[in-house]
């Protein structure tokens, strides 16, 4: 049968059909642009992935999903080949996580400090002081009710290494003064908050946290507070569906000038809430 729409109303129509394919596939494939970031509650919640990820995409095009959990599971995600970029700060963690050719190299990023905040009435006696060791060893002591994320995080790791240096079993006091939430660090503070306990803390976290109650930081400054954070490509040999390319533009942005400078600017009420140090 005989087509009764005009030839070159055809052809026109034609052209714009494929115009219009073509217009929903680069739309679909910018869509498509993007990498898998496994990182810490930390990094989100104390709002610092909100202040540079749009930095990054406006610059690059490249999206960046968050899975933020603690960097134990991070890490998990990260050797599964669920992510194509690991950022955590468990050092010992990540380099084992590079020695077992899951990840390619460890950048250092930036860093920060653990606080121990608790009630203001202090019934531990911590207040002022600068060993944490000490601070920990007298919270067991006064049987003080501790709040822990119990969730393998760094600030988990770093809390548990505390315990251990305090000579202070803490799996046998699970459930009575010590608390473990088995989530993140919000979380955790509000069950702190909540329950008049200690808590060891991100800095970056502490500074964001609105619902603070009786809570204050009663120690900080022993340099075994110190949290520092790496950044690790997964590695495509082992996984290769990795976004190595994008990925490790991620990388090289946050540890350039311009990420360096963006992570310095990161400040809440005025307080910079995590300190730059890439160093070459």
């Amino acid at each position: 049968m005989r087509s009764l729409i005009p030839m070159d109303l055809l052809r026109r129509l034609t052209l714009l059909a494929c115009a219009a394919a073509t217009l929903a596939w680069g739309t679909a494939g910018a869509e498509e642009r993007f990498i898998t970031v496994a990182s810490t509650t930390s990094t989100e919640q104390s709002g610092l992935f909100g202040h540079l990820l749009p930095r990054f995409t406006a610059k690059t095009g490249i999206a960046v999903r968050v899975v933020a959990v603690g960097t134990g599971q991070a890490i998990q995600i990260a050797e599964r080949g669920d992510a194509d970029v690991l950022f955590v700060h468990h050092t010992p963690s990540e380099e084992k996580f590079v020695a077992d050719g899951f990840g390619v190299k460890r950048y250092p990023v930036m860093y920060n400090d653990f606080v121990i905040v608790g009630p203001k009435a202090d019934p531990a006696a911590i207040r002022g002081g600068s060993d944490a060791v000490a601070a920990f060893a007298g919270i067991a002591r006064a049987q003080a009710p501790f709040a822990s994320r119990g969730d393998d995080s760094g600030t988990h790791k770093a809390e548990l290494a505390l315990w251990k240096a305090a000579a202070v079993d803490v799996k046998a006091a699970s459930g009575q003064w010590y608390r473990e939430t088995g989530s993140g660090m919000g979380p955790t503070l509000n069950t702190a908050a909540g329950l008049g306990a200690y808590a060891l803390t991100d800095r970056g976290t502490w500074a964001a946290f609105k619902n603070r109650g009786e809570l204050e930081v009663l120690l900080a400054g022993d340099p075994r507070l110190f949290n520092p954070y790496g950044i690790i490509l997964v590695n495509p040999a082992r996984h290769p569906h990795v976004k190595a390319a994008d990925g490790q533009a991620f990388i090289d942005w946050v540890i350039s000038p311009a990420g360096q400078q963006a992570i310095a600017d990161y400040k809440v009420d005025g307080e910079p809430l995590f300190f730059p140090n890439y160093r070459p």
